[in-house]
């Protein structure tokens, strides 16, 4: 049975960082997805935000054109517009950005095995054996770390004895070719407690794709014909579809009930959306994902070339909880908000000098993930040497 330092189930951007770091630091790592090409069936929009673009070397042909500029909507239609100075966000080409990434994996001498189900695993001997199956034929590899990147309702967690989301919204969207531009690249979010109880509804052009998309709590509404409604809502005055390309529709879960507190044991851990991982007011899980992913990457070589499993329990949630508690009240109180009087209000107040400048800070503000958190301070070498 073939033995790796870390096997990672789940090639999204979260598991697919991950296996970039742990390559480049010569771990042997298997990298495992149900999905044979890794541009198919994509589910986030992918829009990246500034600190994201600041701090991660993202390739700039796989990233759209700047957007500065943001319009907030109410159920009225009445609109609160918003302009930052600096390129505030730029929407990934997520198909290429994951090809682009699993490339770099595969240079550094990673394995990818796609087209393959996670079926369970045995923990009854020091390192954990990892059960699979490919078209078929069930096969298994030994794993000195497992790694849970496989979404929002984590197997991989259930397995391991950690923490699962219980709180999470539900997206659908389309994406669109040939679409008039309409001016400079922009944000359009729309507050509506019928098309998106608890979150909003949206349609980002950045000049080239255009994303038409809906999110709210699965048991107050019904995405997909809320998003009919709500294309038929916006065209053509906001984008118009009459003459568009449909290329793509995406959908699935987002947990935002802020990152899970055990998110590791001896085993193995998670990251992504596995570990609750997204920001619990805008449910933006990118840079969250890219940020928890490198430092779950340097506990696990930590662990590896000490050879002490117990490492990996250094890797706690609830080491960020705390920074995201602020946001996850306003989440509460989102979440209640599903009066369209209600959210009309609100939005008529964040027409006030004092509450444009905070829908400017939650649209701009460059807080992110924190990736200052009180880990060990693990020796750093310049070439790992793997216990």
């Amino acid at each position: 049975m073939k033995k790796f330092d870390a096997v990672i189930v789940g090639a999204g951007l979260a598991g697919l960082q991950c296996a970039k770091i742990l390559s480049a630091n010569g771990a042997e790592v298997l990298l495992v997805d149900r999905k044979i090409a890794l541009d198919e069936g994509v589910h986030t929009t992918g829009i990246f935000v500034r600190k994201t673009l600041e701090d991660f070397a993202l390739p700039a042909d796989c990233l759209g054109s700047p957007v500065r500029h943001v319009s907030l909507y109410s159920p009225a239609q009445k609109i609160l517009n918003l302009q930052s100075g600096h390129d505030e966000f730029r929407i990934g080409k997520m198909g290429k950005l994951y090809r682009r990434f699993l490339q770099d994996c595969l240079e550094r001498g990673a394995e990818f095995c796609g087209g393959t189900r996670y079926v369970g695993i045995d923990d009854s001997e020091p390192e954990t054996i990892v059960e699979f199956e490919t078209a078929g034929k069930s096969w298994a590899v030994k794993a000195r770390v497992l790694i849970g990147a496989d979404g929002a309702n984590s197997k991989i967690g259930r397995d391991l004895g950690l923490d699962e989301n219980t709180e999470w919204i539900v997206g659908c969207e389309e994406v669109y070719r040939n679409v008039p531009s309409g001016g400079e690249p922009r944000l359009h979010c729309f507050l509506d407690s019928k098309l998106a109880p608890g979150y909003l509804a949206w349609v980002t052009n950045d000049g080239e794709d255009v994303h038409v998309g809906v999110g709210g709590y699965a048991n107050k509404f019904n995405p997909r014909e809320a998003l009919k409604i709500f294309r038929e809502k916006i065209s053509p005055a906001i984008a118009d579809l009459r003459q568009a390309e449909l290329i793509e529709t995406r959908g699935g879960r987002i947990p935002v009930g802020g990152v899970l507190s055990k998110i590791a044991c001896e085993r193995g851990l998670l990251i992504g959306d596995a570990a609750g991982a997204v920001s619990p007011l805008t449910a933006g899980g990118l840079d969250p994902c890219l940020r928890l992913s490198s430092i779950a990457a340097n506990v696990v070589l930590e662990s590896l070339r000490t050879g002490k499993p117990e490492v990996l329990q250094t890797y706690s949630g609830d080491l960020f909880r705390a920074r995201f508690v602020s946001r996850i009240w306003m989440r509460r109180v989102l979440a209640a908000m599903n009066n369209q009087t209600v959210l009309e209000l609100g939005c008529a107040a964040m027409r006030l000098p004092l509450m444009r400048s905070f829908a400017g800070h939650i649209f701009f503000g460059r807080g992110s993930f924190p990736d200052d958190v009180n880990l060990p301070q693990f020796e750093k070498k310049k070439s790992l040497k793997i216990a």
